[in-house]
């Protein structure tokens, strides 16, 4: 059975970073996308950021520029590093895997709190 792990969430300052890592049982090369989604208390859980195997990314619109994912196909390990953290980045955040049925590989989530 697939699993991810994620660690290197915590509590930050506005303005500082983190860097997420996210440990794959499974191969990550035949994987055909890993992404980040993040998630508040009573609300939808969000797409934060995307890759595909073939290295097209996407990111939600209120991280461009400040988020940026990448995967290590030879270690099993997808990573978010998050400059610039601002208040309304706080949240659970869930590496999570897609294949052909959709996103259905998640982690546990790792709680990131960031005050103003």
């Amino acid at each position: 059975q697939e699993e991810l792990v994620e660690s290197g969430g915590g509590l930050v300052r506005a303005g500082g970073s983190l860097r997420l890592s996210c440990a794959s049982s499974e191969r990550l090369d035949m994987i055909p996308a890993v992404g980040w989604f993040r998630q508040n208390t009573g609300t939808q859980r969000v797409m934060v950021a995307g890759l595909s195997l073939g290295g097209v990314t996407n990111y939600a619109d209120s991280v461009k520029g400040r988020f940026a994912i990448s995967r290590d196909n030879a270690k099993k390990m997808i990573f978010l590093q998050m400059n610039n953290l601002r208040s309304d980045d706080t949240a659970v955040y869930y590496c999570a895997l897609a294949t052909i049925n959709g996103w259905d590989v998640w982690g546990q989530g790792t709680q990131v709190t960031v005050s103003s």
